[in-house]
C-alpha cells in the first residue's frame, strides 16, 4: 500500500517546486518545445542567457554552416562592422608622437596575429565573427619578445560551468570573476586549444582581466555572457528549411508522372509490378506499372500551398530584420529594389552597424587595445614620449575610423558633403573620418601627390593642400 505523503510534506513539495529554476529555457532558439506552449515568460537575462547559451551557440553555427541565408546576414554583419579594419589616429597634442604612434600602429597590425595567420583586421573580424553566431568572443593579449600580439578564443573555452562565491563580496559568474565593486578581475579560460582533436579534462586557468578583451553585444543590464545574434531566428530559419524541403518534395512528386495497366479479368498472362500487397514500388518518371486484377490506384491530391513563393519571402524578411540586415543583402535580389528603397536601407543599415561600432565594437576592443598598444610602444621605447606618466591622458587619447559605407550613388553623395563643408554644416575632418581616414594621413598623401606631379611636370585637377 502506497502510503501518501503528509500535508507539511506535500507544501514543501509544492514551494520547492515553485522556486525551483524553470527547466524550459525562455529563449526559443534554446527551447525543446514550441513557443508558446508554457506561456510569454522571461526570467533574469543573465540567468537565461547563461542556461541558453551552449543550445544555441550549437544551433547556431549548425545554421551559419549549412543555411545560405543565414551565412549571408552572418557574413554581411562581420563585413560591414570590421571590413578592412577600423584604424586609429592619435589625438595627442604632440605632433612627433602623433605621427610615430601612427606609423608603428600601421606596422605592427600587420605582426599582430599571435598565430601568425592573418593581420589585426583578420583577427578581430575572426572575433566579431564569434560575437555574432557564439555571443561573445575573446581576444587574449599577449606579450611575446617580439612584441604584443592578440589572439582570438572562441566563446565555449571560457568556462561557462565556473559559478562560484569567492567571498569578501568577489565572485564568478559563467568564467568571469568581479571584484566587490563589480568591475571585471579575471576570466577563467579552458586550456584546450580549437585545434586540439581530443577531448581534456584540464582546469580553467585564471586569466587577469587587463589581459582579455571580452566581445559581446549585451540585451539586458547585468548580463555576463552573450548570447548568438541568430536567437530570435533559430526557429524561423528551421521552419524555412522545413518549407523549402516540402516544397522540394513537391516537385518532385509532382514530375512522378507515370502510367498503371489495370488487369481487369486476370487473364493476362504478364508479371504484375506489385508486392504480395499490391503495393507498386520503384516508381520511375514515364513508366508503366501493371498491377493485379482487381486492384486501382488513386493519388491524394493535397492542395497546393497557395502563393507559397511569398510566403517565403515574408519569412525571409523577418529573418533579415531579425539580424538586422536589408533584405536584399541577405538574399542577394535586388530585383524589386529602385533607388529610393536601396537608399532608404543602407541609411536605416548605416546607423545600425555605426552604433554596433561605437557602442559595442570600439569601447571593447578598439579602445583598450590602442591604450595597451600605446602603452607597450612607450614603455619599449619604440615611440620616444616625454613625460608619459604625467601626460597619459593625452598621449591615450585617440579618434577611430570604421570604413566607409558603400555609397548608392556616389555623385550625389560627394555634392551633398561638398555642399555642407561650404555651408558650415560639417568640417573636412569630419568628411574626412566618415571615409574611414584621418585627415593627417589624407592631408599628407595629397602633399605628397603634388610634389611629385610638380617634380615630374605633371597637372590634375586634384585638389592642392
Amino acid at each position: 500500500m502506497t502510503r501518501r505523503p503528509s500535508a507539511f510534506a506535500r507544501a514543501r513539495m509544492a514551494i520547492a517546486r515553485a522556486i525551483a529554476p524553470d527547466p524550459v529555457r525562455r529563449f526559443d532558439g534554446a527551447s525543446g518545445s514550441r513557443r508558446w506552449d508554457r506561456g510569454a515568460h522571461f526570467g533574469s537575462v543573465s540567468t537565461e542567457a547563461l542556461a541558453a547559451a551552449g543550445p544555441m551557440r550549437s544551433r547556431a553555427r549548425y545554421f551559419y554552416n549549412n543555411n545560405a541565408h543565414a551565412r549571408s546576414g552572418v557574413e554581411v554583419l562581420v563585413t560591414h562592422l570590421v571590413g578592412t579594419g577600423i584604424t586609429p589616429a592619435s589625438k595627442t597634442t604632440d605632433a612627433d608622437v602623433r605621427a610615430a604612434l601612427g606609423t608603428a600602429w600601421a606596422d605592427w597590425q600587420n605582426v599582430a596575429d599571435a598565430d601568425g595567420r592573418s593581420d589585426l583586421a583578420g583577427v578581430i573580424g575572426l572575433a566579431v565573427h564569434g560575437m555574432v553566431v557564439d555571443g561573445d568572443s575573446l581576444l587574449h593579449l599577449v606579450q611575446t619578445p617580439r612584441g604584443l600580439r592578440v589572439r582570438a578564443i572562441p566563446a565555449e573555452q571560457l568556462d561557462e560551468s565556473k559559478t562560484a562565491d569567492l567571498g569578501d563580496g568577489r565572485y564568478i559568474v559563467g568564467g568571469v570573476e568581479y571584484h566587490a565593486d563589480g568591475t571585471r578581475a579575471a576570466y577563467w579560460v579552458l586550456p584546450a586549444k580549437p585545434t586540439q582533436t581530443e577531448i581534456t579534462y584540464a582546469p580553467a586557468v585564471r586569466i587577469p582581466a587587463s589581459d582579455v578583451l571580452h566581445l559581446c553585444a549585451p540585451v539586458g543590464i547585468g548580463q555576463v555572457r552573450g548570447v548568438t545574434w541568430l536567437a530570435p531566428v533559430l526557429l524561423r530559419l528551421a521552419e524555412i528549411d522545413g518549407l523549402e524541403d516540402a516544397l522540394v518534395t513537391g516537385f518532385k512528386v509532382a514530375a512522378l508522372h507515370a502510367g498503371f495497366l489495370i488487369d481487369q479479368n486476370g487473364q493476362s498472362d504478364i508479371p504484375y509490378d506489385a508486392d504480395s500487397s499490391g503495393l507498386v514500388d520503384g516508381m520511375e518518371p514515364g513508366s508503366l506499372k501493371r498491377l493485379p486484377p482487381g486492384l486501382d490506384v488513386k493519388f491524394n491530391s493535397p492542395q497546393q500551398a497557395q502563393q507559397s513563393t511569398e510566403f517565403l519571402q515574408a519569412q525571409l524578411r523577418a529573418v533579415a530584420t531579425g539580424l538586422g540586415v536589408p533584405e536584399f543583402m541577405l538574399t542577394g535580389d535586388v530585383s524589386r529594389a529602385n533607388y529610393s528603397s536601396l537608399r532608404a536601407a543602407l541609411i536605416t543599415f548605416r546607423a545600425h552597424i555605426e552604433r554596433l561600432q561605437y557602442t559595442i565594437l570600439i569601447p571593447q576592443v578598439l579602445r583598450p587595445l590602442w591604450e595597451r598598444f600605446v602603452t607597450s610602444a612607450i614603455l619599449s621605447g619604440n615611440v620616444n614620449a616625454d613625460g608619459f606618466e604625467s601626460n597619459l591622458a593625452d598621449y591615450l587619447a585617440a579618434e577611430f575610423h570604421p570604413p566607409a559605407m558603400p555609397w548608392v550613388d556616389p555623385l550625389k553623395d560627394v555634392q551633398a558633403t561638398k555642399a555642407a563643408i561650404e555651408s558650415g554644416l560639417m568640417s573636412r575632418r569630419q568628411a574626412v573620418s566618415a571615409q574611414g581616414w584621418a585627415i593627417e594621413e589624407l592631408d599628407a598623401e595629397i602633399a605628397a601627390d603634388a610634389a611629385r606631379e610638380e617634380s615630374l611636370g605633371l597637372t590634375f585637377n586634384a585638389p592642392k593642400p
